[in-house]
């Protein structure tokens, strides 16, 4: 996945308001657009080097979007890619390409789907894609990871009433689909290198984690993918296993 209009360098100033950064460029300092409402944990440092997307759209108030921020490390640093829409815009083009076996779309042959619809509705809201062919129906939210924790990437990095509604639903749709052959997916996007595996933030969102595990054993598939971030691009990249999932609690005895 490639950016049409390249990449702006800048450095960040300070996260003004929800969907606002101000950040700092070769001209001054200016506004830009951020669609990640998730806190960014860790990411967020004054100073730190940030790349932006610019919009083709000369009506658009605001012409710059935040696509990555750097992290440090010990050895020297990688890109974190924060733009919510970039798992999105990934599925659909891994789908085109052929790149996901499990949803291995044209130009493949005998596919098992030839047809992705972003953003059907679905309970009372929006998912984030269906896929249909001769494999039946599958429906698939997608979500951003950008917070590692001792080499564990982790979603979300803020509690999300949201996500709790979306792992219900699917976990309903898995459940049916032994009826109906409608099957229910989450492709958990992690934009940084350093995670060796995956798992929900129960230490951010204990409803959340519960609710992820529960859609497991109800058969919602749990696709957790690398993605390849730099200045040229966002790429798809290898799979995380899972981590192992906490011993449920035994209650206390006298």
């Amino acid at each position: 996945m490639v950016f049409p209009g390249g990449l702006v360098r800048a450095r960040l100033v300070r996260r003004r308001m929800r969907f606002l950064v101000d950040v700092e460029g070769e001209d001054g300092i200016f506004t830009a657009h951020t669609n990640n409402t998730g806190s960014m944990l860790g990411l967020l440092r004054p100073g730190t080097p940030v790349l932006l997307s610019v919009s083709a759209n000369p009506a658009r108030k605001l012409p710059h979007t935040l696509e990555m921020v750097w992290m440090p490390t010990f050895s020297g640093g990688f890109w974190t890619g924060v733009n919510t829409m970039t798992p999105n815009r990934l599925l659909a083009a891994a789908f085109r390409a052929g790149r996901l076996s499990e949803i291995s779309g044209e130009p493949c042959h005998a596919a098992a789907f030839d047809r992705l619809e972003p953003e059907p509705a679905f309970a009372g809201g929006r998912l984030d894609a269906r896929i249909s062919g001769p494999g039946g129906t599958l429906l698939v939210e997608t979500k951003n990871v950008t917070m590692v924790e001792d080499e564990v990437a982790m979603f979300p990095d803020a509690a999300t009433t949201r996500g709790c509604k979306h792992l219900t639903e699917l976990a309903r749709v898995a459940r049916e689909g032994r009826e109906t052959g409608v099957r229910a997916a989450c492709l958990f996007l992690v934009q940084r290198p350093d995670g060796a595996c995956f798992g929900p933030a129960d230490v951010v969102d204990p409803e959340y984690a519960a609710l992820f595990w529960q859609a497991v054993e109800a058969g919602v598939a749990m696709w957790v993918c690398r993605a390849v971030c730099g200045p040229r691009g966002i790429d798809l990249g290898g799979r995380l296993p899972m981590a192992p999932r906490p011993p449920k609690e035994r209650p206390m005895t006298a």
